[in-house]
């Protein structure tokens, strides 16, 4: 051991002094060089507080009550990072108050004088043999890489003698023969309880536990832990901590700071092993505390008279006037919902317990507490700090929260019209939901109020198979808590295809013949889900309503055309008919004539040429094979009327009259179901004032 320094500590009413090397008090933990490398753990050293003698030396005031004292010269110790204070019997308190400054190991430099929180008796649970084991302490201040030391206290002449056995415990965390174990929570990630099958073969997610470092992780020094670990029979309540000291270290330094104070619990306070289940720093890396297991109800020794039944988690530094972020407000809510609700209980809620024995709460008594409660519910202390504690309150509410914003955001497979997603059977239903993930357990699917599959937490879809007809989707998010929320979805399964009831059916229509043929096609289709869709795939692609039962166009006269039709209904079920034709036009030149006719030369004219006729009953007749015709002829504001003959039967009288002159001009037209041998005679009317007509030809449909 390096050369010590002996440095006093000034009391109100005696004082006190570090015990010089050699004294009984001083020692460094004893351990062999081959013993030292191998042990993956912290070092401690103890230097004992004894009665000075004579009057203490004059300085700087104390921050606590009491007549002034102050310290001589510091005190050269090994490296160390983690300082406490401890004393042999664990159910006193110190009635005192204890400063420590420190100095720093990098430059050499002096802290400022700070105080150790010292509050309640020693919380091991009363009656084991760890608390029977125990020793008093103040809560542990992490001062970062340190080799000096200097304390004073303060107070107790008003409150007795100081306890026995008082020590200054100095805990060095780093192993100096083995690098510190780098934080990977994911690496670290512990096993949890497989999914339960149930009798439906549907087997559902297991609870997720939060992402924890594990203690292998933080580099836990198992070497020293006592014994084997205790389990209560379940969890109720989950009380919140602060470790108190200072909020100013880094992240990276975490797992140094948990290796010191489970050294501290174990080697300076006697415990057993680390006393929190939980720890989390201030970035929120959640760590895992006392060993047995983080699925499993540990008993720790964090709240004096109320460990059974319950689990402790500790926000790493000081939070009496500074509250925690956000981040670590998640993950406390996150440990509270996943151990409280493991057992079917609302963390929001409350609970009565009976207390083993506190300062607070006599052996016996019941205390009824909130379930995420802090640590001065059960005991007189500061602790988690006002800030923290204000913060419970909404800890609680989001521990205690139910799945928020639940709902089907899109059905894959399937088209919603109406509030009804319409599908021929397999789908794939995405949905969403504000709470975070870390705040879930899984997402169960009902058809029809049948549990059919079940997501993970993370999961956002679940690919179904469904029979025909109407069915109900269900959603269900259940929570860490066990609270559900539920969004559902109308399905309905067709997978009957669309039906054409009639057509299609291809005739000739009205219009123009400059260099085109006017044709209509007409149909009916039907479907008991709805038509989605309908559409023209021939001779061009046209998108049509569904609703539509026609479509005009037009083609090349000649050439063999091929009207294509497809329906798809609401799910997605679609089929395709087709009609052939070739649309001909037969010039007046082919006709058979009596009367008088007189040709009439022009390319306004079909095939460069028409006939005209004044006179009365004269008449054009063409014979032709086909399932629909249309007579060509040019119109003028001085055109009679014409009579129309088909398979000799009157079809009725054609006014050509326009008050604009059109040529190559369809103006009547007559359609049959087949094609068949047909006639088609036209006869001049001789109409008074304007007994002329021009006459083109006629088209027709084969």
């Amino acid at each position: 051991m390096a050369a010590v320094v002996g440095t006093t500590v000034a009391i109100s009413g005696a004082a006190a002094v570090l015990a010089g090397e050699g004294g009984a008090a001083a020692h460094r933990e004893a351990l062999t060089a081959p013993a030292r490398s191998a042990l993956a753990g912290p070092i401690l050293q103890t230097i004992g507080l004894v009665p000075a003698a004579g009057p203490a030396p004059t300085g700087r005031g104390f921050a606590v009550p009491g007549r002034p004292r102050s310290a001589v010269a510091p005190r050269t110790t090994g490296r160390f990072s983690l300082v406490g204070v401890t004393w042999n019997d664990p159910r006193r308190s110190l009635g005192a108050a204890v400063e420590i400054r420190t100095r720093r190991a990098a430059d050499g430099a002096w802290t400022a004088w700070q105080r150790l929180e010292s509050d309640e008796a020693s919380p091991a649970e009363p009656g084991t043999g760890e608390a029977r084991a125990a020793r008093g302490s103040t809560d542990p201040l992490w001062v970062g890489e340190s080799d000096g030391v200097q304390a004073r206290v303060a107070g107790a002449g008003r409150a007795g003698p100081l306890p026995a056995g008082l020590r200054v415990d100095l805990i060095n965390p780093t192993n100096p023969t083995a690098p510190a174990p780098r934080i990977a929570p994911a690496a670290y990630a512990l096993p949890v309880p497989a999914g339960r099958a149930r009798e439906d073969a549907v087997t559902l997610p297991p609870r997720p536990a939060p992402s924890v470092v594990s203690r292998a992780g933080w580099g836990a020094n198992e070497a020293i832990v006592k014994g084997s670990p205790e389990y209560s029979s379940d969890v109720q309540v989950v009380f919140v901590h602060h470790t108190a000291g200072t909020n100013s270290y880094r992240c990276a330094d975490s797992a140094s700071i948990i290796r010191a104070i489970e050294a501290y619990h174990v080697k300076s306070k006697h415990w057993n092993d680390i006393g929190y289940n939980f720890l989390v720093d201030r970035c929120g890396t959640l760590f895992e505390g006392r060993a047995g297991g983080i699925t499993r109800p540990v008993l720790g020794a964090h709240t004096l008279g109320f460990n059974t039944r319950s689990s402790a988690i500790a926000v790493l530094g000081n939070y009496s006037g500074r509250a925690v972020p956000a981040r670590v407000k998640q993950v406390i809510a996150q440990v509270a919902a996943y151990k409280i609700g493991a057992y079917g209980s609302a963390p929001a809620g409350r609970v009565a317990l009976t207390s083993s024995g506190s300062d607070r709460y006599a052996k016996g008594s019941t205390a009824m507490l909130n379930r995420i409660s802090g640590h001065r519910d059960t005991g007189r202390t500061e602790c988690p700090g006002d800030a923290l504690y204000a913060q419970l309150g909404s800890i609680r509410s989001l521990a205690g929260a139910g799945p928020a914003g639940l709902a089907v955001t899109k059905v894959n497979g399937a088209t919603e019209v109406g509030g009804t997603y319409y599908t021929r059977g397999t789908i794939r239903p995405f949905w969403q939901v504000s709470t975070p993930t870390t705040m879930l357990h899984r997402f169960d699917v009902f058809v029809d109020d049948v549990l059919t599959a079940s997501a993970a937490r993370d999961g956002r879809a679940q690919l179904l198979t469904l029979s025909p007809g109407r069915h109900t989707v269900r959603i269900r998010a259940v929570a860490l808590n066990g609270r559900t929320a539920v969004t559902t979805a109308a399905v309905l399964v067709d997978r009957d295809l669309p039906e054409f009831t009639s057509g299609p059916g291809l005739s000739l229509r009205t219009g123009s013949l400059n260099g085109i043929v006017p044709v209509r096609l007409r149909w009916s289709v039907t479907d008991a889900s709805g038509l989605g869709s309908l559409a023209l795939t021939a001779p061009a692609p046209v998108r049509l309503d569904p609703t539509a039962t026609a479509w005009a166009g037009s083609v090349q006269a000649g050439a063999e055309t091929t009207y294509g039709l497809r329906a798809t209904d609401r799910a997605g079920n679609a089929r395709s008919v087709a009609v052939q034709a070739t649309a001909y036009v037969a010039a007046e030149t082919l006709a058979e004539r009596t009367g008088t006719w007189r040709e009439l030369p022009g390319t306004a004219y079909l095939g460069a040429g028409a006939v005209r006729s004044t006179a009365a009953d004269s008449s054009l007749t063409w014979a032709f094979t086909g399932r629909s015709a249309a007579l060509a002829v040019s119109r003028t504001a001085a055109s009679g009327r014409v009579r129309v003959i088909v398979d000799g039967e009157p079809a009725g009288i054609v006014d050509l009259r326009s008050p604009e002159t059109l040529h190559r001009r369809a103006v009547w037209t007559r359609s049959w179901a087949t094609t068949a041998r047909h006639t088609v005679r036209i006869e001049v009317e001789g109409t008074a004032g304007r007994p002329g007509v021009i006459v083109d030809g006629l088209a027709y449909l084969r």
